[in-house]
């Protein structure tokens, strides 16, 4: 899939469902509450917005510091929101990562260690929505019952998380085990013909090269980056509080009957099975299954009004930013080879290592 075919399914898809929701929701009774809707709390929920992204961003700039590199906080803002338009447009949200590496790449981090700063950004949001969501449906278990296609999907990406926990476990204490896994996936993948036999060496060394990079890294964070790291983790709590605080802004601002708390676990629980929605930026699914699960916490005809609104505000806005940014700062030709080709590989061995004290008295004098 192309970068522009990505970016084309999404939007059919999100408008497409946008307007089966609307048509299938809205009576005369949702214009008149929507004309009457309290302008504040809309800049209250666009405030927290800002807020969501400055905590993303300042969580770049920890997990950079972390791994022993320096970025400021515009560039921070930048990779968040290449990441909402890589995300956008790749199954699974899957793109951002290789847009952000390529980013840092460009201002001399190093490879490894741009995978492992956006790895476990992405990591952090996943770990602290896989501890809400058992919470959140163990609190309202309404937010499932009755729901077949949620409990699948739920039991799904549940599956999904406690095998990706195993990896990165793995990763850690045992990469000999990730790297013999890998030996065995390539040649599987040739047998079948999916990988030339030219290219199973390369893939091979590269993905040794990477479980070392990433292991390296992620061992960094525990040791001398560990303030930094805590201060990521602290910073991730933040960004989803401020994110989760939206729904309620929107609720509010057309005067309807308010459950924080329910509102907060519902989005919880929703974001946490988007992560792992096959279309690209999990359009449709995000559109058609927020207007059905937001339809617990409002009256139906407001449920899709709600659920297109809240993808405004927390996705929308980013990824058109992102949009924006990527051909700004890449350029469109060079961003759509980006996302079709590999990114940049690094030698063996280079400039993988943490170069202490004296790396961070470098960075202070550039």
């Amino acid at each position: 899939m192309t970068l522009r075919k990505g970016l084309i399914i999404f939007l059919l898809l999100s408008f497409g469902v946008s307007a089966l929701v609307l048509l299938s929701s809205v009576d005369s009774g949702t214009w008149s509450t929507i004309l009457r809707a309290d302008k504040r709390f809309l800049l209250l929920a666009l405030g927290f917005v800002l807020c969501a992204w400055t905590c993303d961003a300042g969580r770049f700039c920890a997990l950079s510091r972390a791994a022993g590199e320096r970025i400021d906080f515009r560039l921070g803002m930048v990779l968040t929101w290449l990441h909402y338009f890589g995300c956008a447009v790749t199954p699974m949200q899957s793109g951002g990562g290789p847009f952000q590496v390529y980013v840092l790449y460009k201002k001399n981090v190093p490879l490894g260690k741009g995978i492992a700063i956006t790895l476990t950004r992405t990591l952090l949001t996943i770990l602290i929505l896989g501890i809400l969501v058992p919470v959140a449906v163990f609190i309202e278990p309404e937010l499932l019952r009755g729901r077949l296609f949620l409990k699948g999907v739920f039991s799904y990406v549940l599956a999904f998380i406690i095998v990706s926990w195993v990896l990165v476990v793995l990763s850690i204490a045992r990469p000999c085990v990730i790297k013999r896994w890998g030996r065995v996936f390539t040649l599987w993948l040739k047998r079948f013909g999916v990988v030339r036999p030219e290219r199973v060496l390369r893939i091979v060394k590269r993905i040794n090269l990477e479980v070392d990079n990433y292991n390296l890294n992620f061992q960094m964070f525990f040791s001398s980056g560990l303030r930094y790291f805590m201060l990521a983790i602290i910073l991730s709590v933040f960004h989803l509080l401020f994110i989760f605080s939206v729904l309620p802004c929107l609720i509010a601002s057309v005067g309807l009957p308010l459950n924080y708390l329910q509102a907060f676990l519902a989005q919880a629980v929703f974001m946490f099975l988007l992560y792992f929605v096959p279309t690209p930026g999990a359009s449709g699914v995000a559109e058609g299954g927020g207007a059905a699960l937001f339809g617990l916490l409002v009256p139906w005809n407001m449920a899709g009004v709600m659920a297109i609104a809240w993808r405004f505000f927390t996705e929308y806005l980013a990824i058109a930013m992102g949009v924006a940014v990527a051909v700004k700062l890449l350029g469109w030709g060079v961003t759509e080879e980006l996302y079709e080709q590999e990114p940049p590989v690094e030698e063996e061995g280079a400039e993988c290592e943490y170069s202490g004290p004296e790396n961070e008295k470098k960075h202070e004098h550039e």
